[in-house]
Parts: structure tokens; C-alpha cells; sequence
């Protein structure tokens, strides 16, 4: 990703947004700040985003609302910023369109460096190789990323595209849980976290997501792309 990288950071605590700002700024990201959701909107309407950290809870609309509607219309990454650990909160951001869930109790340097993790997942190389991996009704173009199901592109955010890419590109090769973790999140994650969004994929790629023809479940194992 070539430029100035602008980044949204939403919380209605005015010290983490500062905090977050100070560790961004020094790493040459331009940062723009909102201390909640209809604010944070305004924003992203009229600003070019190339990622957002993105707190749950604030007054009015929450972080997962404004999560549902950004996803309406883009796919820019979004990094949930929460003080809750629970699986219930995770699994609702993820499952709403989220890439990432981070913990406040999390060191900046850390949340920086999941920033960088997933703004390198979602950025295009200058000169990715022109080609298309076609598997039928499955279709995804390299060079622009499009993903086309049945000729109908769908929108993927970048670790949907990222985790749709690693199983395209091995072909009924069972990738493990901690295996999948490694390539895509660093190592950092759970088993919840990639089910939620094989989840979402699937609900994108397949007809009847209950019942995958494409992306399988190796019981015990992992997952593995039915194609090729």
C-alpha cells in the first residue's frame, strides 16, 4: 500500500484515543479520530479510511451497529477495540464483518502491530501477477481481487479474501486450526475465531452453508477446499 495511510480510531475514551494516536502517529500513519458512532460515520463518508479501530461499547450506537453498516458498502478493514474478553463479544464482531478483536488490556505497540498485520493482508502488491484462480463457479482475479461466485462478484473483507486465497491456492490440502492461525493471524487467535469466519465465507460462497460443498470440515483436523 503505497501513500499516506489514514486510520479511524473510534472510542469515546478520550485517553486510549490519544494513546493510540501518539503510538500511530510516530509509525507515519495519519490518524483521524471520533469519539462515537455518528461522528465516526461523518467521517468515513467523506475521508478516504484504509482501516479503522473500531471500540464496542460507546453512548448511542454501538461499534458493532456502525460495524453492520460500514459493511454495507465497504470492505476497509476494521479492528474491534473492546474491555470485554468474553467469547460472546468476539464472536458477534467477528461475525458481523470483523478482522481483528483486540482487548484494551493489550500494549499499543501490540495494537499497532496488529494494524500493520492486517493492512499488509489487505493491500494490493504493486505487481501481483495477472491471474485468476478459476474452480467453476468460484472465481478470484489476483490482481484486483475480486471474488466471483456463479458470475456475481461478492464483497470479502480482506481476511475473508485472505483465508478464501490460502484454500484456493492448496486444493484439497487440510489445512489445521493451528496452521490457518500461523499463516493468517500471526499465531494469535482461536478456534473461534477461525470458525466464525469460515462462517462468513461460506455463508458468501456457498449455497446452502450448512451443508458446504466447497469448504469442508476434516473432523479433528481442520478444513480443506473441495476443488481442483
Amino acid at each position: 500500500m503505497s501513500g499516506v495511510i489514514t486510520i479511524l480510531v473510534v472510542d469515546d475514551d478520550q485517553s486510549i484515543v490519544e494513546l493510540l494516536r501518539d503510538f500511530l502517529v510516530y509509525e507515519n500513519f495519519k490518524v483521524i479520530t471520533a469519539c462515537d458512532a455518528v461522528q465516526a460515520w461523518a467521517i468515513f463518508e467523506q475521508s478516504s479510511i484504509h482501516c479503522i479501530v473500531l471500540d464496542i461499547m460507546m453512548p448511542g450506537q454501538n461499534g458493532l451497529e456502525l460495524c453492520r453498516r460500514i459493511r454495507t458498502e465497504s470492505n476497509v478493514p476494521i479492528l474491534f477495540l473492546s474491555a470485554r474478553s468474553d467469547d460472546v463479544d468476539k464472536i458477534r464482531g467477528l461475525t458481523l464483518g470483523g478482522d481483528d478483536y483486540i482487548i484494551k488490556t493489550a500494549s499499543p505497540g501490540e495494537i499497532v502491530a496488529r494494524i500493520k498485520a492486517v493492512l499488509r493482508r489487505s493491500a494490493s502488491p504493486l505487481q501481483m501477477e495477472d491471474r485468476v484462480l478459476d474452480f467453476g463457479p468460484i472465481k478470484l482475479n489476483l490482481s484486483s481481487r475480486e471474488v466471483a461466485v456463479d458470475g456475481k462478484n461478492v464483497m470479502l473483507t480482506p481476511r475473508e479474501y485472505e483465508l478464501l486465497l490460502l484454500f484456493l491456492e492448496h486444493p484439497k490440502h487440510v489445512f489445521t486450526y493451528e496452521q490457518i492461525l500461523s499463516k493468517l493471524w500471526d499465531g494469535v487467535g482461536d478456534k473461534h475465531t477461525i470458525r466464525v469466519h469460515l462462517g462468513r465465507l461460506r455463508e458468501k460462497i456457498e449455497s446452502d452453508p450448512n451443508h458446504p460443498q466447497y469448504l469442508v470440515n476434516i473432523w479433528g483436523v481442520g478444513y480443506r477446499f473441495e476443488g481442483g
